[in-house]
């Protein structure tokens, strides 16, 4: 069965340390190929090293950071008002802070589970895939 892959550009807000907001666009992407994760692609245009980023996480961590703070790692979401949400990235180069719309997220997250429901993952294909990668097809 081919993957299937939603896809939705977004708007968001990078906050600096001087509390200024950047407008950035980003994509938020999901593959059922990898049906535990979404991913949020920034272009060249938006890194500090003027290369693309992607950010991969846990599908649930954004469901769950749409309603309450969750995340405790490189990743930290939490709602911000009743129209904003906050996603945190922290990596070694730093950290950044963007506010994305609430409903953007929700609509995005609606339609993964359109394709995929909660708790209707296919994890024996994810764990047969991350073995063979790790295993290099041995």
């Amino acid at each position: 069965m081919d993957a299937i892959t939603v896809e939705q550009p977004a708007q968001a807000r990078l906050i600096t340390a001087e509390d200024q907001e950047i407008p950035v666009s980003a994509t938020l992407r999901y593959t059922t190929d990898d049906p535990l994760a979404v991913y949020v692609d920034f272009p060249a245009e938006a890194a500090l090293d003027g290369e693309e980023v992607t950010w991969i996480f846990a599908r649930s961590l954004l469901d769950q950071g749409l309603r309450a703070p969750a995340g405790h790692g490189d990743v930290q979401i939490w709602p911000y008002g009743r129209t904003r949400t906050v996603v945190e990235f922290h990596s070694p180069h730093g950290l950044a802070l963007l506010q994305f719309p609430a409903s953007a997220l929700r609509r995005f997250l609606l339609r993964t589970y359109g394709v995929v429901g909660a708790g209707q993952e296919d994890l024996a294909h994810v764990v047969e895939r991350g073995l063979g990668a790790l295993f290099g097809g041995v």
